[in-house]
């Protein structure tokens, strides 16, 4: 397989995983998430990154056959040769942007589970506060009316 080839087929799926990520980030703004979606996401995203990282080893064995230093120079200088330089910043270029959407995917996750910690938090505290006794009679103290006036 060319080099151009390659490269192609990485940007191809890597469009395809920033659109999964859009996706992603899109549902992590809802109010109520729906779940099984997240995991769907989670799987597809899984095998793209999987299929990537299988044609990025080719890609570095295709450019070590060729006689080409295994580093981001050699790589280039590759590309240069084989006229695909501009296929090759576009990729560099769309892997950044997958890099960027990641770490905002996961500051994304993280408020979420904060925010559902503090309710978890927040829930607990009324329950403890609301606990039966023994005898059926619910702890807490209703608020008494004052109708002596």
């Amino acid at each position: 397989m060319s080099l151009a080839r390659l490269l192609t087929d990485q940007k191809t799926r890597l469009s395809k995983l920033i659109a999964l990520m859009e996706h992603e980030q899109s549902l992590l703004t809802q109010g109520n998430i729906d779940g099984n979606r997240l995991v769907q996401l989670a799987e597809d995203k899984q095998a793209l990154l999987s299929e990537l990282d299988d044609m990025e080893s080719l890609r570095h064995s295709v450019q070590q056959r060729l006689g080409y230093a295994d580093s981001p120079e050699g790589a280039r200088q590759a590309a240069r040769d084989a006229g695909c330089h501009v296929d090759w910043q576009a990729l560099l270029e769309k892997s950044e942007r997958v890099a960027r959407m990641n770490d905002l995917t996961g500051q994304m996750l993280s408020l979420r589970m904060q925010h559902n910690q503090k309710m978890l938090d927040y829930i607990r505290q009324i329950a403890e506060k609301t606990l039966y006794k023994p005898d059926g009679r619910n702890s807490a103290q209703p608020g008494r009316i004052n109708a002596s006036a």
